[in-house]
């Protein structure tokens, strides 16, 4: 797979990560614990419970993938939780799961992130764990999930980071480049989902350069919280009361 940047409208870069994870849709739960020795599901319960009180409302799973997120929500006992991906077997793997659940509660729906085909002002919390990496416009896919959140409702984003640390960075690096494709490909058989990761993380605007993307697209009170020695960094940010197209703050897309 080609390595694109997260910036900029790219259809292509859309096409190509659907096909990377309908590939690997029926092994990604097992080589998400295997590959994060186990953390994952840590990372994405902290994620959560930044979205605070859902109850009663409706909250948003952006790149659900197979529905570990949205299934996990279920503790925030909202009214209603819809998950969305671009890939047709990450989604038939969430629905699988979900229906052993609360199938009244639990959605999932084929979308991408900038082209979000809901009403606005929808959803009283939007997450998106390990997905911004992914979108095919990073400023679109923001100002979209923007768009159908509530004023002053919660987008928590979950992302792989760059660590501070030298040391950190250093074994981090090596295990990425060098380690984490082999075990991905003795897991799944393919390669190329595994050698995508680094090369994503490594041009993905992390960090306070993140935060500013945020604001730009619309976000208030913006905050990053480093976890696992800043392997991954939590996102948080609030949705403004105008869109960012009415203050003319945003990119050009």
């Amino acid at each position: 797979m080609r390595y694109y940047p997260p910036v900029g409208e790219n259809k292509l870069k859309e096409k190509e990560v659907a096909t990377m994870f309908d590939a690997i849709a029926r092994r990604y739960d097992t080589l998400n614990r295997v590959l994060s020795f186990g953390l994952d599901r840590a990372w994405r319960t902290a994620a959560i419970r930044r979205l605070g009180n859902q109850s009663g409302k409706r909250v948003l799973d952006v790149a659900t993938g197979t529905g570990d997120v949205a299934i996990a929500m279920l503790m925030l006992k909202p009214k209603e939780i819809t998950g969305v991906d671009i890939s047709d077997e990450m989604l038939h793997m969430a629905r699988q799961k979900s229906s052993r659940y609360d199938g009244e509660t639990l959605h999932f729906v084929k979308a991408s992130a900038e082209q979000l085909s809901f009403d606005s002002n929808r959803f009283d919390g939007v997450i998106v764990a390990f997905g911004v990496r992914n979108f095919a416009s990073l400023d679109a896919g923001l100002q979209s999930i923007k768009r159908v959140l509530k004023p002053q409702a919660p987008l928590v984003v979950l992302e792989f980071s760059q660590p501070q640390s030298r040391l950190i960075r250093s074994l981090y690096k090596m295990y990425s480049r060098w380690i984490l494709p082999r075990l991905g490909r003795l897991l799944s058989g393919v390669t190329g989902p595994y050698r995508y990761l680094p090369d994503s993380i490594e041009v993905f605007p992390s960090g306070k350069n993140f935060l500013t993307r945020m604001e730009q697209c619309g976000f208030e009170r913006t905050r990053a919280e480093p976890l696992t020695f800043g392997i991954v960094s939590l996102y948080t940010g609030y949705a403004s009361e105008s869109h960012p197209d009415e203050t003319g703050e945003s990119e050009q897309i």
